[in-house]
């Protein structure tokens, strides 16, 4: 017999709302006691999905003692609005039971009454639900739980707070081993393998994969430069075009202006009020260093249609439903098909809209990367998410967790977190180490006594310095960033913060822009810069660290197509036929391969030597290759290589000659011991070192401060890069010293797929082109390794006599 879905059904009758079937399978599935995933499309009421369910199955056992629900979503301006859903919803039942939301922004008092007395739903991130199992009796205040559902799974999943998720989840099904557990997911290219993170290795019997029949619409439309540069260089087109994006602004009720990174939009939001006076008071910018209160400002005004434009970054990829948002605008490539699909779905944000979205090239080669983009949404492709496994650093904070609380019972919690996804292939060696490590401070660090953070009480592993503790509860949290720096009108209002390595660049009295205004650097104290308005207009915008974004491998296969496409004459695009000039330039100074041929180009100039190859495989495989390739050629010649790199091919450059087509054979790019040569080439030692710094910052090696009084991020480097010289030299076997050389192959070098980029190569027929001059797809690559020592306007200059002397 079906259980009884009526009450949900009444009430969508009630709102005009038709239930879709895979909602419906959902509410049946979860009320027979079952765990699953929910794939969906944004913006098709995935939500209720799930709320419904749940709030039904109160109805059915009117049980209403604690907590019942916890609902985990990724930020924190998700909460909000589910929040609201949940109330309409308990409403529209007449129901009694009460929401919470636990965040970073939940005031104390709230906390305290949060705890005193459990709301039924209660909507946390990650973060703070590792928080709440820091208090002593959590387990009895999670006793009552019946589910949880993990919104947006597809962002987590390939986090390491994906993995808090899977650990927070395996300690509830210890306290409840009947728990039901559901995530909601938007479609990844490995949602088999999402769904077995989600649920862990020991699936419940009862267990459920359901899609979501459902295609949503999405209407892309290139903004097509009046005239295509024959040689593009990233970066100097966008503003350009901003004159077509005003009239796209004027026309839309409501437009989300999307940008890559924090300083393009503060670039982009000052240009659009300098070229359009009148939407000053109607544009608004919205950035992950703008004060969480500006923040929520922006946030309500979009959901109530009180503006007509935002500029933004990827902080806006989530969060509130923006019903009044009627057109994206897409900044430069994406870079991966997922995220440029999940900004699209940000409009026409109801079932059965369409979603409209204009992609603005920065500069003309980006012109393949739209048609790419437009052919991976046709073929309905989306990007892997690599789940984060054997994170003894994220494992190491969640055991303190436990022994800050009630204790650590290791046989007990061993048996839970071998359950997981992320620890199956954990050894009982492994385990023991890690807890060694906790107790005594690993064998290189035990004869310091603020490393033996746990004691042994009868079998259970506590922590009984409250000052341990404190910091650990300070520490909890998975996401890495450099130490940021407050930023607070002299009159005391705070608006937001800026990286140290930024701010420590200026001197009082220098300007700069900053969350849509000029400023003025009064002095920096106590990690708080104190600015005033400037009288200069002009001024320095704020870099942040990790801005470039290289390629996804999907993005790379559609671009690769897109390319070949071309050489096959299959000019059917509106991108690919704009750039004619510019691929028959190619065509004309070199090559342009097809897909069973390898480009290599090489020529000489003033400035030495150039090789340049185009695997067109994105930045951060390039940036491996090339480091690859010029040790290799090391070996067999005395010879040294600059290198630079973009997301479609890599320069070497030497002041030496080489017989090109005799070295560069397809041996070259053999994968034989590719590890030991990656590891060697890119000095593996020195990457490590730097990714160490965030693996003991979540481990609890270093601690990063106390509110207000952070340390500083060289302080950090120091004292993270002293604790892995130690273990490399005197613990060569730490857990946390392996897993960041681990890391480092995985995320940063992409082993994997650098491996497949080599055997594609080697597969290819190698083509030599020697140009007189720099041919068009070289171009943008040299023009890269002059910014790095460059600075702005000598570039532009730069760039405008080789221009000159290119076009003669």
């Amino acid at each position: 017999m079906s259980p009884d879905t009526s009450a949900a059904t009444k009430w969508f009758k009630q709102k005009k709302w038709k239930p879709f079937p895979f909602q419906q399978k959902a509410w049946k599935h979860y009320l027979e006691g079952y765990s699953g995933l929910v794939n969906a499309p944004t913006g098709s009421g995935k939500t209720y999905s799930l709320l419904m369910a749940v709030l039904m199955e109160g109805l059915i056992s009117r049980e209403n003692t604690g907590l019942q629900m916890i609902w985990i979503a990724p930020i924190r301006a998700l909460t909000k609005e589910i929040k609201l859903a949940c109330e309409r919803a308990i409403e529209g039942l007449n129901m009694s039971w009460t929401v919470g939301v636990r965040s970073g922004d939940t005031t104390t008092d709230e906390r305290t009454k949060q705890w005193a007395t459990a709301p039924q739903i209660l909507i946390t991130t990650p973060e703070s639900l590792h928080v709440l199992m820091t208090k002593n009796k959590y387990s009895k205040y999670f006793s009552h739980l019946k589910a949880v559902v993990v919104d947006e799974w597809h962002e987590l999943i390939g986090s390491k707070r994906g993995v808090q998720t899977e650990l927070a989840i395996s300690r509830l099904k210890g306290i409840n081993p009947a728990l039901k557990t559901w995530g909601i997911s938007a479609t990844i290219g490995n949602m088999e393998e999402a769904f077995d993170v989600l649920l862990g290795i020991e699936k419940p019997i009862k267990n459920v994969f359901i899609k979501a029949d459902i295609q949503k619409q999405i209407k892309v439309e290139t903004i097509i430069p009046d005239v295509i540069e024959k040689f593009p260089w990233a970066g100097h087109l966008g503003i350009r075009l901003l004159q077509k994006v005003i009239p796209i602004i004027r026309k839309s009720k409501t437009t989300l202006i999307f940008t890559n990174t924090r300083a393009q939009c503060e670039i982009w939001y000052q240009n659009l009020l300098e070229a359009e006076p009148d939407l000053a008071g109607q544009m608004a910018m919205h950035h992950g260093s703008i004060s969480r209160e500006l923040r929520d400002w922006v946030e309500d005004a979009l959901y109530d249609a009180k503006i007509k434009a935002v500029v933004c970054t990827s902080s806006l990829d989530l969060g509130v439903d923006f019903r009044p948002v009627e057109s994206i605008v897409q900044i430069g490539s994406p870079k991966g098909i997922s995220r440029f699909v999940q900004r699209a779905g940000r409009s026409g944000h109801q079932p059965d809209a369409v979603s409209s979205i204009y992609f603005v090239p920065t500069h003309s080669l980006e012109l393949i990367e739209a048609a790419a983009l437009k052919q991976a949404i046709i073929d309905h492709e989306h990007e892997r998410r690599i789940p984060y496994i054997r994170s003894f650093d994220v494992l190491a904070q969640y055991l303190m967790t436990l022994a800050v609380s009630e204790g650590l019972e290791p046989e007990k919690i061993y048996k839970e977190i071998s359950k997981t996804y992320s620890y199956q292939s954990v050894t009982i060696e492994e385990w023991q180490m890690l807890i060694h490590y906790l107790e005594h401070g690993s064998q290189a660090l035990q004869a310091y006594d603020e490393y033996q953070k746990i004691g042994n009480d009868n079998g259970v592993y506590r922590v009984a310095n409250r000052r341990i503790a404190q910091k650990h509860k300070l520490s909890i949290g998975t996401i890495s960033s450099d130490v940021m720096i407050q930023v607070q009108l002299s009159r005391g209002k705070r608006i937001g913060t800026v990286e140290e390595y930024f701010i420590s660049q200026l001197a009082p009295g220098d300007a700069f822009w900053f969350a849509g205004r000029a400023l003025e650097l009064v002095r920096l104290k106590n990690m708080v810069a104190t600015v005033k308005p400037a009288k200069n207009s002009k001024g320095k915008v704020p870099s942040y660290m990790g801005g470039r974004m290289s390629f996804s491998s999907e993005m790379s296969e559609f671009l690769r197509t897109k390319l070949y496409d071309y050489y096959d004459g299959k000019i059917n695009d509106i991108e690919l036929k704009t750039l004619i000039p510019l691929l028959d330039t190619q065509k004309e100074r070199s090559i342009l391969p097809s897909k069973e041929e390898f480009l290599i180009e090489y020529f000489e100039d003033n400035d030495g030597y150039h090789l340049f190859i185009y695997p067109f495989e994105g930045r951060s495989v390039h940036e491996g290759i090339g480091a690859l390739l010029g040790h290799r050629l090391g070996n067999l010649m005395p010879i040294s290589f600059s290198i630079a790199m973009n997301d479609y091919g890599l320069e070497l450059l030497s002041d030496k000659k080489i017989d090109v087509e005799k070295l560069i054979q397809p041996g070259l790019f053999s994968t034989k011991n590719l590890t030991q040569s990656i590891q060697s080439t890119l000095n593996a030692v020195e990457l490590a070192r730097r990714q160490f710094r965030d693996i003991a910052k979540i481990s609890g090696l270093i601690f990063g401060g106390y509110p207000g009084k952070m340390k500083k991020n060289r302080h950090l480097q120091a004292s993270s890069q002293l604790l892995f010289n130690v273990f490399r030299e005197y613990e060569p076997d730490n857990l946390l010293h392996l897993q960041a050389y681990e890391e480092v192959m995985t995320f940063q070098l992409e082993e994997s797929r650098m491996r497949a980029a080599l055997n594609r190569i080697q597969k290819q027929q190698f083509k030599f082109s020697y140009p007189e001059k720099i041919s068009p797809l070289a171009f943008p690559i040299m023009v890269d390794r002059l910014r790095e020592r460059m600075s702005s306007e000598q570039l532009k200059d730069r760039i405008e006599k080789m221009k000159v002397q290119l076009l003669k």
